[in-house]
């Protein structure tokens, strides 16, 4: 019973609702499997779900541990489970490298336990010749999905426990966005909602378009009903995702801005505070800086990837911006927000890139005052029109400018964060650290702060203030 890569044409027929009733109906048949699992065995079976990749991936593994939850599955963090799935990433190379060295240590496992079952999902399984080589290699996968149906969770969970072979259920796309499935979150005050999916930038270096589709919005009023349930459930913060929120809202019959969208969560009373990401610079809109500047709720942290300085590269990555509008657009924002934390992204070594192109990347660096930056090696995804360029970089020339651009990121990292010292700043308690007795929270300028606390702050806001700054974090004393 093998399915092989399906196209949506034949499989978009039922309406979003009717494809949730369906849902539960599976979740309902799946309940009644399981039951007969703990008579015959004696005991709850346990699933162990692990993530690989973005915010947007840990919100749909959400969604996956929700139904295995309401199923009446136990959730374990050991993989020697009964049901291991995992959720993958492709942005890098490495990403799929972990997650096939993770399948030897699995395979070995299900040589001991041949009843456990093996779930991959995610935008690795996007890749035709990834889904070749788990069915070649890895025939002891028992399921693969991509990131197109995965509101079918529970109806292909079903069909798994029903089949004798491995089975494969990849879309190519979709544009149902399915409301309504269970959903198990990781923290009880805060929550990631999703706001759109897919991408229709195709950055030349960037797999993502090809992975999770073309792009499309949800409905506002979708959105503003799923905050308030998370507010009457306890949630005070909220990260709107989406691959580039700042084009939300241009697939809806009545399209709306994002801008727009902020300022209907803004009105949710209980709300405490409102995050987003990913913004791309080319749609960050005048409108979306004064809705930021004018709120009381949206925290005043941007995250602007950046990717390269030289206006060069930047072409030739197709991000449709040049250095000195991304400086502008920077200036303009701080105009505004004067006391905004910004963060970016930082690519080294794309295709072609010379060390006159690395200055200029340094040089924004040193102009945009970055509290922090994320820096990547460059990583040939086969499939996208950076990977077929010739003049690839030698790895050691790439080695260098990396430890020079994390040098450089560290050091302004910690003048632009230490401007907060002495302050005290209010800290919404996310999580005891490894010490005992010491708490981690985060200020609304996405710093992390560590500071001696009790288990009854979690998920509160306190006033701590900011002693000591690490770079990227700060220790912090409870304030008077």
């Amino acid at each position: 019973m093998s399915h092989n890569c399906k196209d949506t044409e034949e499989t978009v027929v039922r309406s979003e609702q009717e494809e949730s009733l369906r849902q539960r109906s599976f979740i309902a048949m799946n309940q009644q499997l399981l039951q007969a699992k703990v008579q015959s065995g004696g005991r709850t079976p346990r699933y162990c779900l692990k993530t690989f990749g973005c915010q947007m991936n840990e919100k749909q593994s959400e969604v996956v541990a929700g139904i295995m939850d309401e199923i009446g599955y136990i959730r374990t963090d050991k993989e020697e489970a009964d049901i291991v799935i995992y959720n993958t990433c492709t942005v890098r190379e490495n990403a799929n490298l972990k997650v096939y060295g993770r399948l030897g240590y699995l395979h070995n496992l299900k040589k001991q336990n041949p009843s456990m079952k093996i779930i991959l999902f995610g935008c690795m399984m996007q890749e035709k010749q990834v889904v070749e080589k788990i069915r070649k290699d890895y025939k002891f996968v028992d399921l693969v999905f991509g990131t197109h149906n995965i509101f079918t969770f529970a109806e292909l969970f079903y069909q798994m426990q029903q089949a004798d072979t491995q089975m494969i259920e990849i879309w190519d796309g979709t544009d149902q966005v399915v409301e309504d499935l269970p959903s198990e979150r990781n923290y009880s005050f805060k929550s990631g909602v999703n706001v759109m999916f897919g991408c229709n930038n195709f950055c030349s270096y960037c797999i993502v378009p090809y992975v999770r589709g073309r792009e499309r919005s949800r409905k506002p009023e979708a959105i503003i009903n799923e905050i308030k349930k998370l507010v009457a459930d306890g949630v005070v913060e909220v990260m709107l995702l989406g691959q580039n929120v700042n084009s939300y809202g241009k697939t809806l019959e009545n399209p709306v801005t994002f801008a727009e969208l902020l300022t209907m969560v803004e009105k949710i009373d209980g709300l405490k505070r409102i995050r987003f990401m990913t913004s791309h610079p080319k749609d960050l809109s005048d409108e979306l800086i004064q809705v930021m500047a004018q709120s009381k709720k949206i925290c005043h942290h941007l995250h602007l990837p950046l990717q390269s300085g030289s206006s060069r590269v930047l072409k030739e990555m197709n991000r449709r911006y040049d250095k000195e509008k991304y400086l502008e657009l920077v200036k303009k924002i701080r105009q505004a927000i004067p006391d905004i934390s910004l963060t970016t992204d930082l690519i080294v070594g794309f295709p072609g890139e010379t060390e006159e192109d690395f200055l200029e990347t340094l040089d924004v660096v040193r102009q945009a005052d970055y509290d922090t930056a994320f820096t990547f090696i460059y990583s040939r995804r086969s499939g996208t029109p950076a990977a077929a360029k010739e003049d690839q970089i030698p790895e050691d020339v790439v080695k260098d400018r990396f430890d020079r651009l994390l040098a450089l990121v560290q050091e302004k990292g910690r003048q632009v964060s230490s401007r907060f010292t002495g302050t005290v700043q209010e800290v919404l308690v996310e999580e005891e650290s490894k010490e005992k007795g010491i708490f981690t929270g985060r200020t609304q300028y996405n710093l992390l702060v560590h500071f001696p606390g009790n288990e009854e702050m979690l998920g509160t806001f306190v006033n701590v203030k900011l002693e000591t700054c690490k770079g990227f974090y700060y220790l912090g004393t409870l304030a008077e």
